[in-house]
């Protein structure tokens, strides 16, 4: 018999009550138990970065973290970008700049691309493209998704130019 215990997730700003096995992970518990369904299981070895998740504004890989360990943390999830049925800023820069094929990588780009900004709005091209390399997409190349961080960060200092938006 496996051991349950109540734990407590703060997630997307909504407190969420989830009585879990310390072996679940925090991507198990967001898909399966809160129905988050943003975050992808890609590898589940923490290789590709399909799960990652913000946890109190660092990006983590969900699929390495188990969801006891992040009791009394502010999780942020993909569902959490974009507000009132629109996209963010950074969800329409992707689009923008076509940093999306077949998406299945896209939520965990997003949330390590909006953990990344927060902590350096500031980031040049190179500091952006070393950010992403952690991440892998089998579609892309990767320079539309530098495009669209690069536009979304500039977007968001108030220093737009024709080359940083334009795809």
């Amino acid at each position: 018999m496996t051991d349950r215990q109540l734990i407590v997730l703060t997630v997307n700003g909504t407190e969420h009550e989830v009585l879990a096995e310390p072996r679940r992970t925090l991507l198990d518990v967001l898909r399966h138990e809160l129905f988050l369904t943003g975050t992808h299981s890609g590898c589940e070895h923490g290789v590709c970065g399909a799960c990652t998740v913000l946890v109190d504004g660092e990006p983590v890989r969900a699929c390495l973290m188990f969801a006891v360990q992040a009791e009394n943390s502010e999780i942020r999830t993909v569902e959490s970008l974009g507000s009132g049925g629109e996209p963010s800023d950074l969800q329409q820069a992707f689009g923008e700049h076509h940093a999306l094929q077949c998406g299945f990588c896209t939520p965990g780009f997003l949330m390590l691309a909006e953990g990344f900004l927060a902590q350096r709005p500031d980031a040049d091209r190179a500091e952006i493209r070393e950010a992403v390399s952690a991440n892998l997409c089998r579609c892309t190349g990767y320079q539309t998704i530098v495009d669209a961080i690069a536009s979304t960060a500039a977007r968001r200092r108030g220093a737009v130019t024709e080359e940083e938006t334009t795809p």
